[in-house]
């Protein structure tokens, strides 16, 4: 009898687990209906060669520097004030406007209280607010405080692409068969992406609150499977060398990881030159940060960069 009883508790546990199995990878691999298919094959973006910016007219870059602006979506909970501070500080400045996104609202600083604890809900909260107040602003970048960021190398990437069209880009990584942009690097979206994010909001079926799956997925991965029912595809921002842009990393951990694996070329191996982001810094490391980007320069040294990207109009930034 004994034996009987635990041949069918050993059956039910196999059964359970291949129903979750099963549930997991037939959720991530789902396609979008055919109707919210279209055309998308820019897997790999790269920034503009500097030949073709040489080649542009002056009044060209002119206009480019004038109408090439970035709306900020910056995540933040009031446990993690000091790094909120520092973002506020630093970084967030050189976007051509910046809005932090709260759990819960805090008298130290300024933020939209979105009165809510799940990360994926206050990530389509924060979405939806920012695409609802963009104005003429034509990009979006969604940032962690423990992010930094630097805005004219986003600009960079993105100068000779279009917003009208669906771009979402960052550090790409897949699970089972669907890819998304890694959270921690920071995630771009153009306008055309948001629009159809927002409309996939409404739609319970296609992109829920919580997900169809067994178990609870991570909302970077709960955010790529709602733009992939509209079409649109994670895609990784690369300079020309094909080395990655967004980083998940500091600069002090990759520059370790690169004399781990590369001493002979640390430089080299370690980071683009063009970089857009890195996370996991301490306040302290956000304002070194800022004092190498923006504020340290070699004397006699000239950068002859063929585009001169302005700041905001008002702005306090370095």
């Amino acid at each position: 009898m004994l034996s009987e009883l635990s041949s069918f508790f050993k059956g039910v546990l196999l059964g359970s687990l291949f129903c979750l199995t099963f549930s997991y990878f037939a959720d991530l691999g789902q396609p979008p209906p055919p109707s919210a298919i279209r055309d998308h094959f820019h897997h790999h973006i790269k920034a503009s060669g500097k030949e073709a910016l040489i080649r542009m007219p002056d009044s060209v870059k002119l206009e480019m520097s004038h109408s090439l602006r970035v709306f900020c979506i910056i995540m933040v909970r009031p446990k993690i004030l000091t790094k909120w501070a520092a973002t506020k500080d630093t970084w967030s400045k050189h976007c051509d406007r910046a809005v932090f996104y709260t759990s819960e609202s805090s008298k130290a600083l300024e933020a939209v209280d979105l009165q809510e604890q799940d990360e994926w809900v206050m990530m389509r909260k924060a979405l939806t607010h920012a695409y609802n107040n963009a104005g003429d602003l034509r990009w979006f970048f969604l940032a962690q405080a423990t992010t930094f960021a630097i805005i004219e190398n986003l600009k960079y990437l993105v100068l000779d692409k279009d917003p009208e069209q669906p771009f979402y880009i960052g550090n790409v990584l897949k699970s089972g068969d669907l890819e998304y942009a890694e959270y921690s690097s920071g995630i771009v979206l153009s306008f055309e992406a948001l629009r159809r994010l927002t409309l996939a909001f409404e739609d319970e079926l296609k992109c829920p609150l919580s997900s169809h799956s067994l178990w609870k997925r991570a909302e970077e991965k709960e955010l790529a499977v709602c733009l992939k029912y509209t079409g649109v595809f994670a895609e990784n921002g690369e300079d020309a060398l094909g080395k990655g842009l967004f980083n998940s990393k500091s600069v002090g951990a990759l520059i370790a990881d690169s004399l781990s694996n590369n001493p002979a070329d640390v430089v080299q191996s370690c980071c683009p030159d063009l970089a857009i982001t890195f996370n996991g810094m301490t306040p302290e490391q956000m304002h070194v940060m800022m004092f190498g980007v923006y504020r340290l320069r070699p004397y006699g040294h000239v950068f002859h960069d063929s585009l001169i990207i302005l700041p905001a109009e008002g702005s306090d930034n370095d």
